[in-house]
């Protein structure tokens, strides 16, 4: 989904809201069945693009992939030899491959934090001027 928004945002056209351009090209990013499953919706009964990502999401994100999704995330922790950068960027590939993750902003601040070395928390603690 993320990359289909930043495309999306390129394409800006005056006086049309970004959420009617997002509905009107989602389709054509979409093949085979997920195709079909799009065209089986009457009319227009998608009225907004949160309806649409969240009906596309139940039906192709399982319940089961979702809940591992989930574990692997709230388990995050730093690898003895991963720097912070590369902790960063892995946890950013864990929410990426989660989108129905349901976790808030704060709480995975709080997990990317909790799952830090201590020295890592330490130079990060010190960079901030404080905790």
């Amino acid at each position: 989904m993320a990359t289909f928004i930043e495309i999306c945002n390129t394409a800006k056209i005056a006086d049309v809201p970004d959420e009617a351009i997002r509905l009107s090209l989602f389709s054509f990013s979409l093949a085979g069945e997920a195709k079909r499953w799009l065209h089986s919706f009457k009319g227009n009964s998608l009225k907004t693009w949160e309806e649409v990502v969240e009906k596309f999401l139940k039906k192709y994100f399982l319940e089961s992939k979702t809940a591992e999704g989930k574990a692997a995330i709230s388990s995050f922790h730093q690898f003895p030899d991963e720097s912070l950068s590369e902790a960063l960027e892995r946890f950013r590939g864990l929410l990426r491959r989660n989108p129905t993750h349901g976790f808030s902003e704060p709480i995975q601040l709080n997990m990317i934090i909790d799952g830090l070395r201590p020295q890592t928390k330490q130079l990060l603690d010190a960079s901030a001027g404080g905790s």
